[in-house]
């Protein structure tokens, strides 16, 4: 893509579930559903009682739950949410969920709201203990006047003053500043829906975001001057009804902010108003979303705080909304391998991966505070409800997901492995995992002589230091990380760890080459290298003084080099190191006499796995062969030792019974009727899974 902020024609990123929708039809799909009787009890919230059993996830279930990772879409009024589906966000560890709260659902006619959508998507967020920023948005036709709602400039309150304070009663005049009163009186703690459940005091809604991206047409029609009325009016609102919420300005897509910056054009918008320091100038939080580009991420997040600053406000940013759609997998446009002008804007599968850890530690490294992935699954992407077709069509949609649809959410039903995960899952569970032991630093963003990127971050509480490093070139490259301790973990994008040790002071990395032409968009795959350090160097970090400070020898850290790859590991790693070793390769039994006739071998493979699972979880897996499969050999491999036979069986599933902290490998094998073996004797990992420490 062009540099950063250039308009790009960027794809527009959920726009069906993000604009208006019909009411009648969004209460008709809740309604078809084959709902849980958990949900059921949700849609009818209103009559239940305050001694209700709290609704709460139970401390020690072991959800990581990372305070600054979130996904889109885990759940919402038009994706309703299993307990699979929040299951699969909480094994890889997310601890938010956004979606949007459409005001022309909730309002039906003027004065008559039905709040059953929003009831079962708080209530299910918060049994499951994920926190919610929620996008209010959305006109309803009777309430509408021109591109902007009625009354928006009338005064907030029913007294006639724009003066917030707790309990303040709104306007009927403003029915926005009414609509907003309402929802946030509804879903706070100690609100109308957490009494009714008898939720625990900090059990609630407390991020609401004003808008989606109202510096793009399709979202906000109205002017920048009528937007920093709305959020004027949002802020006031929530506060009156609950002053411990935050309000956050409307993510801002950031197309081509060199040439129409929102932020910039709303605080100046602001300036004249004499409350707004009073006001904390309406609003707590920033919020920027980019695609496609990891760099981007650092860059939107770098400008928001600069126009913060000009202004002389330090204020929290958010990027919460940060994807790359797939091609190379169904929905996507598969059929595009030998057409790259068809793939703009689009990625691999590992390249997706890349993109999660890449895209994050950059926001990170510019000071983002929480950074969202968009989205769980693939849902309907930007494509219409209901869209669908076989992946042999020729038709392509948007597949962002970190898991594939399971079939249930009405759109891209045909995968042949529905609801697994791609590999941006295992990235996304990377990286909560390693970040969230403690505060990190904002990072330095180091550039290894134009071949490499090295992202580094000191986490004080720990006493750790963190690099995060990817390849530029089409070249493997040797960088020479300084140590700063014995020893060091090196993490890879698979979630598989490795003990490194330095050679005379330092870590040799083998890095993965990018693939040609994407050495600046990807790069090569990702790894994250952690140090634990004597607390008396933190700060002062032998890298980043090397490459900041005057004179640093940026070559000699940065070096091309052939290297035999170690098995399992995404790149070779010099030193001493602990990784997976080379198979033995077991004595393949032999095929029977071709004069039987049948000397055609089968093929076998283990189904794909949830990157983490519980200690029991169940392995699937299949065969094909032109006659009668007689007989599966399925090997399992714990936390990269040997490969061992678990069992021979006619079944095609088994319980297996893990334990936490372990990863586990398995490969299928496969024996014809006519005594014909699969041929994969080398054997690979065919599923992948984690269970937690």
């Amino acid at each position: 893509m062009g540099r950063p902020g250039q308009a790009t024609g960027l794809p527009l990123h959920h726009q069906n579930e993000m604009c208006s929708i019909h009411a009648d039809d969004g209460l008709s799909s809740l309604m078809n559903r084959r709902l849980s009787l958990f949900f059921l009890c949700l849609c009818i919230v209103g009559a239940l009682s305050a001694a209700h059993a709290p609704v709460q996830a139970q401390p020690g279930d072991g959800y990581l739950r990372m305070n600054r990772l979130g996904i889109t879409f885990i759940s919402s009024a038009d994706h309703p949410a299993s307990e699979a589906r929040y299951r699969q966000a909480l094994l890889i560890g997310a601890g938010w969920n956004r979606f949007p709260l459409y005001w022309n659902t909730v309002e039906r006619a003027p004065g008559d709201f039905d709040w059953t959508p929003y009831d079962r998507v708080i209530a299910g967020d918060a049994h499951f203990g994920l926190q919610d920023n929620v996008i209010l948005l959305g006109i309803p036709g009777f309430h509408r006047e021109g591109a902007i709602p009625r009354g928006l400039y009338e005064p907030v309150f029913a007294d006639g003053s724009s003066t917030t304070a707790p309990g303040k009663a709104p306007n009927p005049a403003n029915p926005y500043a009414s609509f907003v009163y309402q929802t946030v009186a509804r879903y706070k703690p100690g609100g109308d829906l957490a009494r009714a459940l008898g939720w625990f005091p900090d059990q609630g809604v407390r991020v609401w975001e004003a808008w989606n991206e109202p510096d793009l047409r399709q979202f906000w029609e109205g002017s920048v001057e009528d937007y920093a009325r709305l959020l004027q009016v949002t802020y006031l609102a929530v506060k009156a009804a609950d002053p411990d919420a935050r309000v956050m300005v409307g993510g801002l897509a950031y197309i081509n902010p060199e040439q129409n910056d929102w932020l910039e054009r709303i605080l100046a918008a602001l300036v004249g108003d004499p409350a707004r320091s009073a006001n904390n100038w309406y609003f707590d939080i920033a919020a920027v979303h980019s695609y496609s580009s990891a760099p981007r991420s650092g860059y939107v997040v770098a400008r928001a705080r600069t126009t913060l600053a000009r202004y002389g406000l330090d204020k929290p940013v958010w990027l919460n909304e940060s994807g790359v759609p797939v091609w190379d997998d169904y929905p996507g446009a598969t059929w595009t391998a030998n057409d790259p002008g068809a793939r703009q804007y689009r990625s691999t599968m590992q390249q997706q991966a890349a993109y999660v850890v890449q895209s994050t530690a950059f926001a990170w490294a510019a000071g983002a505070d929480v950074v969202f992935i968009h989205q769980l699954y693939d849902d309907c992407g930007n494509q219409a409800g209901g869209t669908d077709f076989t992946p042999d069509s020729g038709q392509s949609g948007d597949a962002y997901g970190l898991f594939r649809n399971t079939g249930a959410e009405g759109c891209f039903t045909h995968h042949p492995q529905p609801g697994t995960a791609r590999p941006a899952a295992a990235a996304f569970t990377l990286m909560a995992r390693i970040f969230d032991a403690g505060p990190f630093t904002t990072g330095s963003v180091l550039d290894l002589a134009g071949k490499a990127t090295v992202i580094a971050f000191e986490r004080t509480a720990t006493a750790d230091r963190l690099y995060v490093l990817w390849n530029r070139t089409i070249d493997q490259q040797i960088l020479d990380i300084p140590a700063s301790a014995p020893d060091g973990m090196l993490y890879a994008l698979d979630n598989r760890d490795y003990t490194i040790f330095p050679n005379d002071g330092i870590f040799q990395i083998g890095t993965q080459p990018a693939r040609p032409g994407d050495e600046l968009t990807f790069g090569g795959s990702p790894f994250v290298l952690v140090q634990r350090i004597d607390p008396a160097l933190a700060g002062v970090d032998p890298l980043v003084v090397a490459l900041e400070g005057e004179g640093g020898e940026t070559e000699a850290i940065a070096r091309s080099a052939t290297l035999a790859p170690i098995p399992g590991v995404a790149g070779s790693v010099l030193g001493e190191v602990q990784a997976t070793p080379v198979p033995p390769t077991p004595d393949l039994r032999p095929t029977v006499d071709p004069a039987l006739g049948d000397i055609s071998p089968p093929t076998a493979f283990v189904q794909a796995l949830p990157v983490i699972s519980p200690p029991d979880f169940t392995v699937h897996w299949a065969g094909q062969d032109d006659g009668q499969i007689a007989l599966y050999l399925i090997w399992v491999r714990v936390d990269g030792g040997e490969w061992q036979p678990w069992m021979e069986t006619t079944e095609t599933q088994a319980l297996y019974n893990g334990a936490p902290g372990s990863t586990y490998e398995f490969a299928a094998w496969a024996q014809d009727a006519a005594g014909n073996w699969s041929t994969n004797t080398d054997l690979v990992a065919q599923a992948v899974t984690a269970v937690p420490g």
